[in-house]
């Protein structure tokens, strides 16, 4: 098996954290490391040589092709970008720009796509937001993510960006890392995997008959408690998985004892809830059905609407987007393609059960990566290019409606033309997936057509959706279903169907029946004979309704709105919203009379009384309108004046309103125009600013680190001087105490260096060093020194000869090469030895012989 792979990004300050890091690495720990930092492009990198001094692991810089070994530590070179596939490094050219690379996202999303589960990232020191989109790719597929104590980085954002993004694991000082790693995976080798029976379970198999029942129903209780959700009906086998994780990460052996951390620890229940929720997606996953979708299953469908021009979707578990996104973009082309422009309209709901990934998809945000995936027509149809990321055009982003959604729980969305839930059912157990299908049947319209993913089919319900392209799991709405068994959308419908689950009501309370005549009287008069009235809040929203009120109220088409402007019929509203105005400024009421309620089929006239109510406390600040016939009467000349005099007074106001309004319409268009106008200026510039300052911090990231590596050699320098100084003095010590004469020269026999005891035969000083041979003054009567030091320099060959001095001494001179250790001539050597008591003792000698 290839051998575990741990990616470590850094940046600026990354050399202090990364040798710290190293240094706590053991020999023997069977992991591969892999170190990418932001390094200059134009200049050779001293990455790995540095780091080599901090472990006892091989350190070598990355070649292309290179097998990943266990035990070694392998360095990005300079303008390069490091992937791993099958467990071998590749080294490609960058594509973006200088100051736009992101190295360390490039290696996360490989590790990923690589190791899956088995992936390991490590984020440390650096400057910008570098590695945070890998290790969500990365924590996705279940792998482990970590960064260094934003407080113990030299530059915190690279590690503050990752855990802003809540997608790290661990986080602790550097020298701490490599410790909490080896626990995380110790753990998790002693946590047994699933068996076969939580993969294969059956329909009826209840997920307490596969874990201790009691700790995991807990560990359910306190989700469904935190959050709303009810995991209980998840597969066995993905739960298992991502607790296991979780336990392993905290070093806990058992569930009773999560159990107990979690019930003190409110943050990893979060923590928990987002580790259930994490999807995997991307643009145009799947291609085949996409095509599948574009040439056949959407033109026919836009073929089957005779009428009806706006067409509805729904996506299932859209995680942070992109299948939304590709679905609006598949139907624009469909629909250019069919010309079909402004005919056709697509209205998408996409939901997700993360709140952080609906975020996301509304930004519409995505990085340079998504280009593998996206023809380079599309991202120029319908994206926006900037500098690091892409961004989807407001003309699709408008079609779709993200929002919060639990399938389990919420109601669904109706009157679909096309839902995808693809990928979504494989974590949920059987029995809520013979639910979750007969209520997508409701969702659908005749004719929809409903997408699952590849793993996915319609098992046991194929009389609700016939296959319109099985091996891509499209489907279609079959009809005349729901009719056969009623009771069917009432089985399905997932919290109907758990009423077990829910709490219990209490037996309704059996009212005493009324002994008292008067009162049941009084009870009578008031439901029958007394006169329609509603109380309105503040802002207008009917609290409470007495009496019959349709003839006066009708709800407001669309969304559900009890809000009595939006149900008051027409000739009534301009007026008794004026008098509300009165009432609430003047504290009495306000009486109208002969109102004529507009949109029923035969003439009804209204008197109204307006009042506001100050008590008792329950209703202070409330206003109730009070509505009574007025019986049809014939109408006396001053009578109709004054009702005409009146609906000409009410005219006039609500004409005057009606300009007003219109003024105050114009006036906001024209506002929102020039707001609209600054705010794409100011956007403009903003991303100009963003884009130069990803620049600038890119390149003063790349200065630093160099920087780091400079101030590392610089250190090694003054060392090497250092040990070189002590060198030297004890090479002058010892050359001192031989009490020989030596002159050092160089290849043009200039003095390089002397000994004190040639100084007393030479007269040379340390002023003279450098200086030629021939300039010093010596007590030596040898005159074609310099010519035998040339001829020796020439011919290599030693040269000694005996010498006397002005002084009467006599001195052995040697003439030798000066030779390096590379075996170069590099001038030459003097040696001066004083043989004057020799000479004494031979001339004596020859005195007494010749006596």
């Amino acid at each position: 098996m290839p051998p575990r792979i741990v990616g470590i990004g850094a940046s600026a300050g990354g050399l202090a954290a990364l040798e710290q890091f190293l240094e706590q690495v053991p020999a023997g720990s069977g992991l591969a490391y892999i170190v990418v930092q932001h390094l200059d492009p134009t200049q050779k990198a001293l990455l790995a040589e540095l780091l080599q001094r901090a472990t006892k692991l091989p350190v070598r810089e990355a070649e292309n092709m290179m097998r990943v070994e266990p035990d070694c530590v392998y360095v990005i070179p300079p303008n390069t970008e490091l992937t791993v596939v099958d467990g071998i490094l590749h080294l490609n050219a960058p594509v973006e720009p200088r100051g736009l690379r992101l190295p360390i996202n490039v290696l996360f999303s490989s590790l990923a796509r690589d190791q899956g589960t088995r992936a390991i990232a490590v984020i440390l020191s650096g400057m910008g937001s570098d590695g945070t989109l890998g290790l969500q790719a990365i924590r996705a597929l279940g792998g482990l993510t970590v960064a260094q104590q934003p407080e113990s980085a030299q530059f915190d954002s690279m590690p503050k960006s990752a855990i802003a993004a809540d997608c790290v694991d661990i986080i602790a000082p550097p020298e701490e890392l490599p410790g909490l790693i080896f626990a995380y995976i110790a753990q998790a080798s002693k946590l047994p995997e699933p068996s076969p029976a939580l993969a294969n379970q059956t329909d009826t198999t209840p997920i307490s008959s596969t874990f201790p029942s009691v700790p995991l129903q807990s560990i359910f209780r306190l989700l469904q408690q935190r959050t709303r959700h009810d995991f209980s009906v998840y597969k066995p086998s993905t739960l298992y998985r991502r607790i296991n994780r979780r336990m392993s990460i905290h070093a806990i052996d058992s569930l009773a004892m999560y159990e107990k951390f979690l019930r003190h620890n409110t943050q990893e229940i979060d923590l928990l809830f987002k580790e259930l929720l994490i999807g995997v997606t991307s643009f145009f996953r799947d291609a085949a059905v996409w095509q599948q979708l574009a040439d056949f299953t959407l033109p026919e469908l836009l073929a089957r609407q005779t009428s009806k021009r706006k067409l509805r979707a729904w996506v299932v578990g859209c995680s942070t987007g992109e299948e939304a996104y590709s679905l609006a973009i598949i139907f624009a082309e469909v629909v250019q393609r069919l010309s079909l422009h402004g005919d056709y309209t697509l209205q998408i709901f996409a939901t997700d059960l993360n709140p952080d990934a609906i975020t996301t998809a509304r930004r519409g945000v995505y990085p340079t990566s998504i280009s593998a995936n996206v023809s380079p027509e599309r991202l120029t149809r319908f994206f926006s290019t900037h500098d690091s990321y892409y961004r989807i055009n407001k003309s699709i982003r408008d079609t779709i409606l993200f929002a919060q959604h639990d399938v389990v729980l919420d109601p669904p969305f109706t009157r679909l033309d096309l839902l995808s839930c693809r990928n979504l059912m494989i974590y949920f157990d059987a029995t809520l997936q013979r639910k979750l299908l007969p209520l997508f049947h409701y969702s659908l319209c005749p004719g929809g057509v409903l997408l699952l993913g590849s793993s996915e089919t319609v098992g046991r319900f194929k009389q609700l959706f016939a296959p319109i392209e099985s091996k891509l799991r499209l489907y279609l709405r079959q009809e005349n279903v729901s009719s056969t068994n009623p009771e069917l959308l009432m089985k399905s419908f997932p919290p109907l169907s758990k009423m077990k689950k829910e709490l219990s009501l209490s037996p309704p309370v059996t009212t005493q029946p009324i002994d008292n005549l008067q009162t049941a009287a009084d009870r009578v008069l008031l439901q029958v004979y007394a006169p329609a009235a509603v109380v309105v809040n503040n802002a207008g929203d009917i609290v409470y309704i007495s009496g019959r009120t349709g003839k006066y109220l009708e709800p407001a088409a669309g969304k559900a709105n009890w809000n009595f402007h939006a149900m008051v019929r027409d000739g009534l509203r301009a007026p008794i919203v004026d008098a509300m105005k009165r009432a609430a400024s003047h504290n009495e009421p306000v009486h109208l009379h002969n109102l004529q309620v507009q949109g029923l089929t035969s003439a009804q006239f209204v008197d109204a009384t307006v009042q506001a109510l100050h008590e008792p406390a329950a209703l202070q600040g409330m206003m109730m309108i009070v509505f009574r016939d007025v019986a049809a009467k014939p109408a006396t000349k001053g009578r109709r004046r004054e009702h005409s005099a009146m609906e000409a007074l009410y005219t006039a106001e609500l004409q005057q309103r009606q300009d007003e309004i219109h003024i105050l319409r114009e006036e906001a268009r024209t506002s929102r125009e020039e707001l609209q106008l600054t705010n794409e200026e100011l956007q403009s510039t903003n991303e100009e600013l963003q884009s130069a300052n990803e620049e600038l911090t890119t390149s003063k990231e790349e200065m630093q680190s160099m920087n780091e590596e400079l101030q590392a050699i610089n250190a090694e320098l003054q060392a090497k001087l250092d040990d070189l100084a002590l060198a030297q003095s004890d090479m002058k010590n010892l050359l001192n105490s031989t009490d020989i004469a030596i002159l050092f020269l160089d290849q043009k026999l200039n003095v390089r260096r002397y000994t004190e005891q040639a100084s007393k035969i030479i007269n040379v000083r340390e002023s003279d060093i450098g200086r030629p041979l021939s300039d010093l003054t010596t007590s030596l009567q040898y005159p074609a020194l310099q010519d035998d030091a040339n001829e020796t320099l020439r011919t290599l060959v030693y040269s000694e000869k005996q010498i006397p001095t002005s002084d009467s001494r006599w001195f052995s001179v040697r003439i030798m090469p000066y030779r390096r250790l590379d075996n170069v001539i590099d001038g030459a050597v003097i040696t001066f030895v004083d043989i004057t008591t020799t000479k004494q003792l031979e001339s004596k000698l020859r005195q007494d012989l010749n006596q």
